[in-house]
């Protein structure tokens, strides 16, 4: 294992049009699980490309552990990937797939022969060895190509999109074997995705990453709770965070939300940031989870356009302030289409974003 290092570092391309990655820094700790995500272009393959020798990098320095890497060929800076398409060879056997690496480097036969039985077993593959890779699903093709990887007993494994290929219900199941396997290797893990999901359900720390920079980073859970800008709000969760414009004003001295004919008070420890805001317009960020349905008095009620019944739980679809907004409830207190279903919003849940920077308040 090893921690891995970029300082300042930058990616320019000749054409406009492509990403640019301005002055990235980042420290990955060893034994960490991080996760890059964001949109498409927003420069997480890029980054992950230049870690591994796959892209030049403009500026800046590369580390992994005590070496700086960023003039070193790929094969010299101790790292596995795993790609998207899998990258296996078709006229080769899972065994030989997984052992290519160890054969071109002239491993021993019988430590070659250890390293992908244990691979294997621990991938729950060891009767596909013999198979060649048309025969397998692709969810067995992605596990051989992370065993590919594991054999090598790299200082750092990268993933590039490995689940993108998958449906639904095997993504999930993969994701929960990649989480399992990272517990039990302690490896150093730097995984790029676009769907967020993965990046909360997978990582230690989370990076988003916009236009070639660093939106933020943290816990899945500090991003979830307390995103730093507009844009990480919107990013991180599903259903997506719900945006409302609200006027601020003072009563009695303190600032409060004018949301439609409703009055909301200063979410606490926020008195203070608003007050520069008093007659301006702000966002109120609410989570589906932050409406409130079934319990206290309600702040108002809205006309119900669409309701989803997902199991557990009923995604509420409505207008509020002249913007389409979703409410998860129970469904025991969710009214169906053409309801009028009543609302209360969690004060203390709120986030509030300056409109025109779209920074957290």
């Amino acid at each position: 294992m090893a921690d891995v290092q970029l300082k300042k570092v930058g990616k320019t391309y000749e054409s406009a049009s492509a990403t640019t990655i301005d002055g990235l820094d980042l420290h990955i700790c060893s034994g960490e699980f991080v996760v890059l995500v964001g949109p498409s272009g927003c420069g997480k393959s890029t980054t992950l490309r230049m870690i591994a020798g796959l892209e030049e990098v403009s500026s800046g320095e590369i580390w992994i552990g005590d070496r700086r890497v960023d003039e070193l060929d790929p094969r010299e800076r101790d790292i596995a990937m795993v790609f998207q398409n899998y990258a296996l060879y078709p006229h080769m056997t899972v065994a030989q797939n997984m052992s290519f690496g160890l054969r071109l480097a002239k491993v021993d036969k019988t430590e070659i022969r250890r390293k992908v039985e244990e691979a294997a077993k621990m991938l729950e593959i060891s009767a596909l060895l013999n198979r060649r890779p048309k025969q397998l699903s692709g969810g067995q093709r992605q596990r051989v190509a992370m065993g590919r990887a594991m054999v090598r007993d790299p200082a750092v494994f990268l993933f590039d999109e490995p689940l993108s290929n998958l449906d639904a219900k095997l993504r999930g199941q993969m994701r929960t074997e990649i989480r399992r396997l990272h517990k039990r290797l302690k490896a150093t893990t730097v995984y790029v995705t676009h769907d967020q999901v993965e990046a909360m359900t997978l990582a230690d720390r989370v990076v988003v990453l916009n236009n070639g920079k660093i939106e933020q980073q943290g816990t899945p859970q500090e991003l979830y709770e307390r995103p730093a800008t507009r844009f990480v709000a919107g990013f991180i969760g599903s259903p997506s965070m719900n945006f409302l414009p609200a006027q601020v004003a003072l009563e009695g001295g303190e600032p409060v939300l004018k949301l439609n004919d409703t009055t909301l008070p200063s979410p606490v420890g926020r008195r203070d940031a608003l007050l520069p805001y008093v007659g301006k317009t702000v966002e109120v960020g609410l989570r589906p989870e932050h409406f409130l349905a079934g319990e206290g008095e309600p702040d108002f009620s809205v006309p119900v356009d669409m309701a989803e019944l997902l199991g557990p739980t009923t995604l509420v679809h409505f207008t509020l302030a002249g913007v389409p907004c979703a409410a998860m409830l129970a469904p025991q207190h969710a009214l169906p289409e053409g309801g009028q279903q009543p609302l209360r919003i969690a004060h203390d849940r709120m986030s509030l974003f300056d409109p025109d920077t779209g920074g957290a308040i």
